[in-house]
């Protein structure tokens, strides 16, 4: 069996990063440091690789990183036996590949040293400058014996506010967890599954923000063997069974090269293959696949005017797929991407799709922000380790950002201000982990123009809800409505790309939001503010929470002198709309004005902040009750008939369906949210377990 077939990574060395020989390298490493004025034997890749997008790199501050690493990992050793010398190597060098520029390499080579020996901070900022201590710190975890179980989210809390200060601090994590995924093999299954899921939820979604295509691929096929280890091995056969593949599409390369030749546009042709998700994507998308399913042709030119006269000749002496041309060029994406995407049918009916690009912008489609060099040699402000983290809508140097929230410098984008503007109203680490993986799961952005001009950028399905905490923060609170496309429109109304936006507000500020509003809000900023007023604002005038679902009891609980003026048997209960409590989740209640008990699951945090505040809770509990309903999120890659045969599974599991939502397909994903009755709470595990076996369902979880 070939090394690519039992490993998706091997896919990286034909998209430009070579996997090196660790075994080489780490007896290079034990060897020393080379002479004083000569780089040592175990940085010669490096070193090369850097000269290559760097001709007149002065390789001197490498050598000097490496010495410190070398001597300050020596006698540390890796889970596989390797020295530890090899894992900043093998980072640095595939940030070398990418093109990254020589501060990034040394803080990359440096990375580890402040986390697991006994340099410091202050050692490393003295002998490589303040930007380099500033990568350094940023990468460097915080300590379980500080942070307990918080470590892990607070450390990417911190990573977070680092990179919108320093995008560089995020690309020596990518290329960090990208070879620690590598040589995940010697770890507990348990372990590489939790690190894998991790990574699926948090490294690849900013990767493809960031638009590092080459590590987020192969991070994607990493994660896919470890976490679908029956559908990489199919994928795996399939791939085998087709090597021939590329065959098809050589074919029709040759022709492009034809046309492109006697239409006197100089042009590379390339086959790319296609790595192993994107194979497993496009099966469940498409069914059986061709040959020339298994890659795509990349035609690279010189200008930007040379890819519409290839994509002219293309649709002219070809039949072109109308429906699979995209033009993001014109209109690119947020994370820097640039191409045109065509598809053309040869004579025999096979498609070949075809990306068109400059060899720029090829570069940053394969290495997103670590192609721009160093985006910060000519900012202007308080130098590094002064400068304290940025307020709402400045950028690292303190100048404003421009009103349609993307800052000017495309390596410091909107949606990485919008995410650390509401991390830091964040209450608590598991709020924060949670919320950051639900943002980070939205697959792309719209764009709503703001009728006083500016643009807002938000996620796909987001409301008047989200555009008004966007655009007004706080103050959003006041919101009454809203005009979209000069009409008049709730706040529950989705936004398309392209629409514009007038908020209403109050101006008395004698109103606020109710729990309803955040059954419309999908930003985590809209989310926290919202949960944030409510809490504060416990007994609101106006309707009740929410209607409720389940009848609850509220036993008479212990008395005490603090205890509230409130009669529990004949209370009114409401089920919070914050949490939606379902039985049998374990439940809390509280009392507020009227004799009315608003009902929380337990682990709400509005529980935590109402007995911050000081508030007592109500003893509550579930009456038996004839059913159970609850809303379901199912998660999956688009294919023919998926819809019927969920419903399908979901009938057969005994549950009636009281609504269905279905969004549009996005990146051949789609998210169906389902409203469910069932007899009892006891069957809801098994009717999550029969629609996760649906073929193309790859989660499902509560809503």
């Amino acid at each position: 069996m070939s090394a690519e077939a039992t490993n998706p990574g091997a896919h990286s060395r034909r998209r430009g990063i070579p996997r090196i020989d660790l075994r080489r390298l780490g007896r290079a490493a034990l060897l020393g440091p080379a002479s004083r004025h000569r780089l040592p034997d175990a940085m010669a890749h490096v070193a090369d690789a850097h000269r290559a997008h760097h001709p007149d790199a002065d390789l001197a501050v490498l050598r000097k990183a490496y010495v410190l690493a070398e001597s300050s990992h020596r006698g540390q050793f890796r889970k596989s036996g390797e020295p530890y010398i090899t894992h900043p190597l093998a980072v640095t060098l595939i940030l070398a590949e990418l093109g990254a520029e020589t501060t990034t390499l040394t803080a990359s080579l440096l990375h580890d040293t402040v986390e697991d020996t006994d340099v410091t901070l202050d050692q490393v900022g003295a002998e490589f400058g303040a930007e380099v201590r500033y990568l350094v710190d940023g990468v460097t975890k915080l300590e379980k014996v500080d942070y307990g179980a918080a470590a892990e989210p607070e450390t990417f809390r911190k990573m977070l506010v680092a990179t919108g200060n320093d995008v560089r601090v995020m690309s020596i994590k990518l290329a960090d967890r990208l070879h620690n995924m590598r040589t995940l093999g010697v770890m507990r299954p348990e372990k590489q599954a939790r690190i894998a899921k991790v990574t699926r939820d948090v490294l690849i979604p900013l990767a493809e923000r960031l638009g590092v295509q080459a590590l987020k691929t192969e991070l994607e096929d990493l994660v896919f063997a470890i976490l679908h280890p029956d559908d990489y091995a199919y994928t795996r056969a399939l791939i085998a069974d087709n090597a021939t593949a590329g065959d098809a599409l050589a074919a029709i390369s040759e022709d492009v090269r034809r046309v492109l030749r006697e239409a006197g546009i100089a042009a590379e042709v390339l086959v790319r293959p296609r790595h192993f998700v994107s194979v497993h994507r496009s099966r469940l998308k498409r069914g059986e696949l061709r040959g020339t399913d298994f890659g795509r042709l990349l035609v690279l030119v010189g200008e930007d005017a040379d890819c519409y006269a290839v994509l002219g000749e293309l649709h002219t002496c070809f039949t072109p797929v109308i429906s699979e041309f995209k033009d993001f060029i014109a209109a690119p994406k947020f994370n820097l991407y640039q191409s045109l995407h065509t598809a053309v049918a040869g004579p025999d009916g096979a498609v070949a799709e075809v990306l068109i690009r400059t060899h720029r912008m090829h570069k940053v489609a394969e290495a997103g922000v670590v192609a721009l060099g160093n985006p910060y040699a000519h900012s202007v402000g308080p130098p590094y380790g002064t400068q304290p983290e940025p307020a709402a809508g400045e950028g690292r140097d303190g100048a404003a950002e421009p009103q349609d929230g993307e800052r000017a410098d495309p390596t410091r984008p909107g949606w990485l201000s919008r995410l650390l503007e509401w991390q830091r109203s964040a209450p608590d680490p598991d709020t924060f982990w949670t919320t950051l993986r639900a943002d980070l799961a939205q697959d792309r952005e719209i764009t709503v123009f703001r009728a006083e001009g500016g643009m807002l950028g938000l996620p796909a399905g987001a409301t008047c809800v989200d555009a008004a905490y966007a655009q007004y923060g706080q103050a959003a609170h006041a919101c009454l409505g809203a005009r979209v496309n000069g009409r008049l429109a709730t706040l529950s109304t989705v936004l398309s790309d392209g629409d514009t936006v007038q908020l209403l507000l109050a101006h008395d500020g004698a109103t606020g939001p109710s729990p309803e509003w955040l059954e419309h809000a999908r930003t985590p900023a809209a989310r926290i503010a919202i949960e944030g007023w409510l809490a504060a604002h416990p007994d609101p005038a106006g309707p009740p929470d929410d209607a409720p679902r389940a009848p609850l009891t509220a036993p008479a609980e212990r008395a005490e002198a603090s205890d509230v003026v409130v009669d529990p048997p004949g209370a009114t209960v409401r089920l919070a709309g914050c949490c939606t409590p379902e039985a049998p989740d374990p439940v809390t209640g509280f009392a507020v004005r009227g004799g009315v008990v608003t009902v929380h699951r337990e682990a709400c945090p509005a529980v935590a902040r109402m007995r911050a505040l000081g508030r007592v809770p109500v003893g509550v509990g579930w009456s038996r009750v004839p059913g159970c309903r609850v809303t379901l999120r199912a998660e999956s890659f688009g294919r023919p008939r998926l819809l019927a045969e969920l419903t399908d599974a979901i009938a057969t599991a005994g549950a009636a369906i009281v609504s269905a939502t279905v969004e549009p397909p996005s990146e051949q994903r789609v998210r169906h949210t389902y409203t469910l009755e069932l007899p009892g709470a006891d069957g809801l595990p098994g009717l999550m377990r029969a629609m996760r076996e649906v073929p193309g369902v790859y989660d499902v979880s509560r809503a």
